[in-house]
Order: structure tokens, then C-alpha cells, then sequence
């Protein structure tokens, strides 16, 4: 045997890798989203105990508008929402006052300004919020989730048991229709929730995803609130990784959202996406190093160019086609809802080859661009690097 041999056989045995990635993948999305599991013992059939919800706010975003309001429309009886902008001169503003009026039955308060305890301005707002919140359990929310009317009931109920300490959940994305936009979009659904699944397959989650972070102002005292994370470039792992240090249950709730996604080009889905590997990077780098393995598209055509034979080269594009298509139909499609997987089901080999760029570029040393600022990153921690004139 040569050299060579040993080498491709070795690399064909690689590009397998991602098949069985993707039928684990199914089974977690099959078994996470079968059936509700059934409710603690001593948990109270209609657990809605008053919440604060909590909106740092940074410019405007697509619909900004309707994504505010989808948190005003909430069949829940008793709840708080707190909007911090930085400034008076916070374009956010208007829409803020206007649902102000238009939802006067519900209790929503306007903060401007923060304290600037750390280089993270959303986690300075929070810190803020959190102080002034009136309720104990706290749900921090980016500024462009919209959420459906049955959202707080959903995440909020897991507080029942007293063992939870976190709830945090998968989101979709609804899109202008313009190919960047879809482009990474589609890979909320299709992509990332079929990882996050995968990871609770194989134990309790150790972190949050930063669309939607529910907590207790109990459990934030135990880990120095949001105040120590003020630094932090990954608030959301920080946040779900601190609280299940100190012994408590971080809960996937079945109840996905969605982001709103601007008209963008391909440069600024690159730039977001490239944003978001950062972080798994610096939060998680052995699992970061380990999306190799889920890289199907890549290890496919690997498989079809060392394949000796037909036979060879055809399972490869079969269980690459089929596996991966059902990945993100049975994790996006049926088990979110999301109508963009099965609208844009056609885009998926172009969605992990961008992937797959993405990745390779995060190896990189980078600057992360976040709204207006630009900050390096140094032992987890965000470094502002200084604006030039």
C-alpha cells in the first residue's frame, strides 16, 4: 500500500464524517421537537409570574416598529418592557414614544443613557435595565426579534421549577427577499439550530444565544450581574455558561423567534457571519475547530474526486443531497416553522459553501465590527480600538 493510498483512504474516511454529523443531527431534531416532555413535579399549572423585558437599543433596524410591538401583543397578564438608548439623539426614539402611545395598557419605560462600566455598550444598557427592572425574572432581547403573541408564556414557564436558571431559544429569520439577506438567514434554521440540538443531545446547555436570554435577578446576583460582563465579546455564552457553573439548568425553549434581517449585500452577510464564528472562536474553540466535521458540502466533493468508482461517487452526492436537505427540513421546516427553509431549500449547497469561506476566514486575526464600532479581542475580552480622524 502507498503512501497515497493510505492518504485517500484515509481522507474518504473523513468525508464520511459529516454524514454521520448530519443523522445525529436528525435524531436530536426529531426527539427535541416530538413532543412537550411533561412538567415537573410541583409545577404550577399556569405559572405567569411578572416579567421585565429588557431592549438595549442601537439604531434602527428593519421594521423596527413591528418587531417592538410584537413584545406589546403578548397574551401574558403581567409584564414590564425597558428600552435604553444611548442618547437623546437615538433615531430610536420616535418609534419608541409612538408605542408608548399606542399600547397604553401596556407598562413601557424609556431610558436614556448608561453607565460606561465596560467596552460592551448593549451589556452597559443592560446593567442599567436590570437595576431599574421591576420584576424578578428578566428576558434580554436584541433589538430586531420579533417574537409571536404566546412567546413570554412559553419562556417563562420553565421557572416553575426551581432547578432552571436560564431559558434561551432558537430563532428563524424573515427576510426582505434579497439573496444576501436569505443567504444568512437560512442558516439560523438550517445550520446553527441543527448544532445547538446536537449539543443538547449529548448534555444540559452550558450557554445562551443572545436573541433571547431569560434569567432571574436571584441568578444574576449570584454571578455579578450583568456587570461582569461588561468586557465579554460573547455575553450570551458568558451569561448561560456562569449559571450553569453554579449548578442550574439552562432550558431550550421549544418556542423559536425570529430575526429581522436588512436588505444587506453579500459583504455585510460575510461580515455578520464572520462575526458570529468569531465568537464560537473565542467561547468555544476545540468546538469552533470542530465544524470541520459538519462541512458536508467541502467532504463531499473531497469523496467525489477520490471515489474509484461510480458506485463511490454517486453515494456521495446522494447522502450529501438527502441528508442534508433533511437536516434542514426536520430541524427548520417542521420542527421551527420556518417557511424560508422550504421557500429557499434550493440555495442550501450555496448557503454551506459560504459557510464553509466563513469558517476558514475566522482562523484569521479580525477586527470586530459591531453597529458604529470596531474592537479587538483579547482573552474573550472586547478591546475598542481608538476612531481615527
Amino acid at each position: 500500500m502507498t503512501g497515497w493510498t493510505v492518504v485517500r483512504d484515509a481522507l474518504l474516511v473523513l468525508a464520511v464524517a459529516p454524514f454521520a454529523y448530519y443523522v445525529v443531527a436528525i435524531v436530536a431534531a426529531g426527539r427535541f421537537f416530538r413532543k412537550i416532555p411533561p412538567a415537573p413535579a410541583g409545577a404550577l399549572p399556569d405559572f405567569t409570574p411578572p416579567v421585565s423585558i429588557l431592549k438595549p437599543i442601537r439604531g434602527l433596524d428593519r421594521e423596527t416598529y413591528e418587531n417592538y410591538a410584537s413584545f406589546c401583543r403578548q397574551d401574558y397578564p403581567d409584564f414590564e418592557i425597558l428600552f435604553c438608548v444611548t442618547d437623546e439623539r437615538e433615531p430610536a426614539i420616535p418609534v419608541i414614544e409612538k408605542l408608548i402611545r399606542d399600547f397604553p395598557e401596556r407598562s413601557i419605560r424609556l431610558l436614556v443613557g448608561s453607565e460606561p462600566l465596560g467596552a460592551s455598550d448593549k451589556v452597559n444598557k443592560l446593567c442599567r435595565m436590570a437595576r431599574e427592572a421591576r420584576h424578578d425574572i428578566v428576558i434580554a432581547s436584541d433589538s430586531d426579534v420579533r417574537v409571536a403573541p404566546g412567546f413570554l408564556r412559553a419562556v417563562v414557564a420553565p421557572f416553575s421549577d426551581p432547578k432552571v436558571g436560564g431559558v434561551t431559544c432558537l430563532y428563524g429569520g424573515l427576510t426582505d427577499g434579497s439573496f444576501a439577506a436569505d443567504l444568512e438567514a437560512l442558516g439560523n434554521s438550517a445550520d446553527f439550530a441543527p448544532g445547538v440540538l446536537v449539543a443538547r443531545l449529548f448534555g444540559d446547555l452550558d450557554f445562551m444565544l443572545g436573541a433571547v436570554m431569560v434569567t432571574t435577578k436571584k441568578h444574576l446576583g449570584e454571578i455579578g450581574g450583568f456587570e461582569s460582563l461588561v468586557d465579554y465579546f460573547c455575553d450570551d455564552y458568558e451569561l448561560g455558561n456562569r449559571i450553569a457553573a453554579r449548578g442550574h439548568r439552562v432550558e431550550l425553549s421549544r418556542f423559536p423567534v425570529d430575526i429581522v434581517y436588512p436588505r444587506e449585500t453579500v459583504g455585510d452577510a460575510f461580515r455578520h457571519q464572520l462575526r458570529w464564528n468569531l465568537s464560537i472562536r473565542y467561547s468555544r474553540p476545540w468546538g469552533h475547530l470542530g465544524l470541520i466535521f459538519t462541512q458536508g458540502l467541502v467532504w463531499s466533493l473531497v469523496g467525489l474526486f477520490l471515489a474509484q468508482s461510480w458506485l463511490g461517487a454517486f453515494g456521495f452526492a446522494a447522502g450529501y443531497s438527502l441528508l442534508r436537505y433533511e437536516v434542514a427540513l426536520s430541524a427548520g421546516a417542521r420542527g421551527m416553522g420556518d417557511k424560508l427553509v422550504r421557500q429557499k431549500l434550493w440555495m442550501l449547497p450555496l448557503r454551506d459553501a459560504f459557510a464553509f469561506v466563513v469558517w476558514v476566514a475566522s482562523f484569521f486575526p479580525q477586527r470586530i465590527h459591531w453597529r458604529d464600532q470596531e474592537f479587538h479581542v483579547r482573552s474573550k475580552r472586547l478591546v475598542p480600538i481608538p476612531r481615527t480622524r
